[in-house]
């Protein structure tokens, strides 16, 4: 909500949305969720610049290797700080811009590492498909 009210000509065009799929007089279901394109895009932004778990579980090596040139040898502790790859100017343009357009015609799951605001591979958030639902459907309650 803090984003949206921050930006308040995305929160126009999302409230807008919801009018039109959701009706004035009706309330917010389940079942409008995939209609709501701007809202889906405004969550997923919102998500990759305030990722509920900055940084994911720990990990250890059980042989040594290396990533992007660096040694990790085995044994060590390793933390992937997602918090900061979602701000990697490289990966996202102007990372700390909130422009959830950027969402519109990318594919965030299988391969696509760059958004993990959920974690990735084996050790994924199982609640990712009630997660996102919920979070959709409160934020539409609220604002319709």
């Amino acid at each position: 909500m803090a984003k949206l009210i921050q930006h308040p000509k995305v929160m126009e065009k999302v409230h807008e949305e919801l009018t039109e799929v959701v009706r004035l007089n009706n309330i917010v279901e389940e079942f409008h969720s995939p209609k709501l394109r701007n809202l889906d895009v405004v969550v997923k932004e919102t998500l990759r610049l305030h990722p509920p778990f900055p940084l994911l579980v720990s990990r250890c090596p059980n042989t040594s290797c290396t990533v992007g040139g660096y040694t990790i040898p085995k044994g060590t502790t390793v933390h992937l700080n997602i918090g900061a790859m979602h701000r990697e100017p490289d990966l996202w343009g102007n990372p700390l811009e909130f422009r959830s357009e950027r969402f519109l015609n990318i594919d965030y799951r299988g391969n696509n590492l760059q958004y993990l605001p959920f974690g990735s591979g084996r050790r994924i958030c199982a609640g990712i498909p009630l997660a996102e639902k919920m979070l959709m459907h409160v934020v539409a309650s609220l604002l319709h």
